[in-house]
């Protein structure tokens, strides 16, 4: 490629399009699969576990802990069913949930780390959950979320009150050990229209100003009972809302997270949302999830900072994917696939991409996180449809990389030496001649960031020295005979 290098930088989208990845209703599932799928990165991917270092079952899984306990709902044993957490206090830090992390980033994305915690874990703990987040660069930590609900096992253990201080604390304390942390609160919020208090407001109150990020889970419609009975008509295990309610209660959540803080505005996220298509069916739960979008977009307020939608695959109806029960290593895509797939490469929702001028080999790329980073950009002149567009990379290039082109986005492991960019024609074939831009950028190679660098708690540097070589061909290898 003996072409001009610009300089690239990728920043915050109006509005993050994030995922849940695994949780008690659904396996996790790698980052490769989700990316050809979804054709796209995340901003950031939320893993769901649970720390109860006390119990003496604990890190037991519930299900395999508990697994003659009569259950009637989903939160019926003492500690959630959520994948152990085995990080911590003389934890295993090549285990499941670090691998999980690591494919995470190394795919271009933050880690989101919903973790419910038993209250009562000392101070020593939580320096060692920070040590253990401490290479993993900007990590977005959501301790005891729902945290006014009385499902979860920490909410049974302390009273609201204690809760909330538990959360100040646990965020002084792992923020002080790692200052790449940021913290995310996770409370009801408004949840009737009629109402201008959010839901346990007093006891939370505090928790307000102590969190980096205010967030809130709002289902349009949610199956609660799942997988313990089926949602009928007339039932009491499900419910369902209009999703302007919804998105009405959100933002008014907002809007009584600043008044509390004293009008100093911080990030608001959605930390889980969807609707349930065990309520609502296939073809509704794509309406009510296209309009909820759709208001995101049209509204003149640019309040919401991210959208988390839950989850990738699921046993029930909440995934784009459901498990499939004769193959759980598989799934089947759903129609809210598409709609979710449209959305995400909506201008609202994708991140922001700025040229800042040519440079020139060598030169050093910066990953700090999905919403500030620093690549390459090499502009190529298409002058028909492509039938083969390829990139050969020199066998001394053992580089990670994320590469973009027409709105698709390829990985690149570090010993991977060849990047078919075909499919980015597939979905979406351009008018041409035309010009369009291929992107590089470099995230962590083992999804960790080097803390013996200057920079490296919010940094990874990578340099390139070369460029993959380009082939792109207008026509099939031999021609038609016919």
């Amino acid at each position: 490629m003996n072409q001009t290098i610009y300089r690239i930088h990728m920043g915050a989208a109006r509005c993050a399009a994030d995922l849940t990845d695994g949780s008690e209703r659904g396996e996790y599932v790698p980052q490769d699969y989700i990316l050809k799928t979804l054709g796209r990165p995340m901003r950031s991917v939320n893993l769901m576990y649970c720390y109860y270092p006390l119990d003496k079952e604990f890190p037991a899984r519930a299900r395999d802990a508990f697994a003659g306990k009569e259950m009637k709902g989903q939160w019926d044993t003492p500690y959630e069913d959520y994948f152990p957490y085995t990080g911590g206090l003389n934890g295993d830090r090549d285990s499941e949930v670090f691998r999980q992390m690591q494919d995470i980033r190394r795919h271009g994305q933050d880690v989101t780390l919903t973790l419910v915690i038993d209250p009562n874990v000392p101070d020593e703990n939580l320096v060692a959950v920070a040590e253990d987040l401490k290479p993993y660069g900007r990590v977005l930590l959501r301790l005891n979320h729902e945290a006014t609900g009385d499902w979860f096992a920490f909410n049974k253990r302390a009273d609201y009150a204690d809760i909330a201080k538990f959360f100040v604390h646990a965020s002084e304390v792992i923020r002080a050990h790692a200052p790449n942390v940021q913290t995310i609160i996770c409370i009801g919020g408004i949840e009737n229209l009629n109402e201008t208090e959010m839901v346990k407001e007093k006891e939370f109150a505090c928790t307000i100003p102590a969190a980096d990020i205010w967030s809130v889970d709002k289902y349009m419609a949610l199956h609660w009972g799942w997988p313990y009975d089926v949602a009928e008509p007339g039932g009491s295990s499900h419910g369902r809302s209009a999703y302007h309610d919804v998105y009405e209660m959100t933002k008014r959540s907002y809007r009584r997270f600043t008044e509390l803080n004293g009008s100093v505005t911080k990030p608001m996220v959605m930390s889980e949302f969807n609707a349930d298509g065990d309520v609502t069916g296939p073809y509704d739960q794509c309406a009510m999830v296209d309009g909820f979008f759709r208001l995101v977009k049209e509204d003149p307020e640019n309040w919401l900072s991210g959208i988390n939608f839950y989850q990738f695959r699921d046993r029930g109806r909440l995934g784009l994917e459901i498990e499939d029960p004769n193959d759980p290593e598989n799934g089947i895509p759903q129609p809210v696939m598409h709609t979710f797939k449209s959305w995400i490469q909506d201008s609202m929702f994708l991140p922001e991409m700025t040229e800042e001028g040519e440079t020139a080999l060598p030169v050093t790329l910066r990953w700090r996180n999905s919403e500030d980073a620093e690549g390459i950009g090499i502009r190529l002149e298409l002058t028909g449809d492509p039938h083969f567009c390829e990139l050969y990379f020199d066998k001394d290039d053992c580089a990670n990389y994320m590469i973009e082109l027409n709105g698709k986005w390829f990985y690149k492991a570090p010993q991977t030496k060849f990047v078919d960019l075909m499919p980015a024609f597939f979905e979406r074939s351009p008018e041409t001649p035309c010009s369009m831009m291929l992107r590089i950028f470099a995230p962590p190679a083992d999804g960790k960031n080097d803390l013996s660098k200057p920079d490296g708690l919010l940094s990874y540097e990578t340099t390139v020295t070369a460029l993959p070589k380009l082939r792109i061909a207008y026509a099939p290898v031999e021609p038609d005979r016919d």
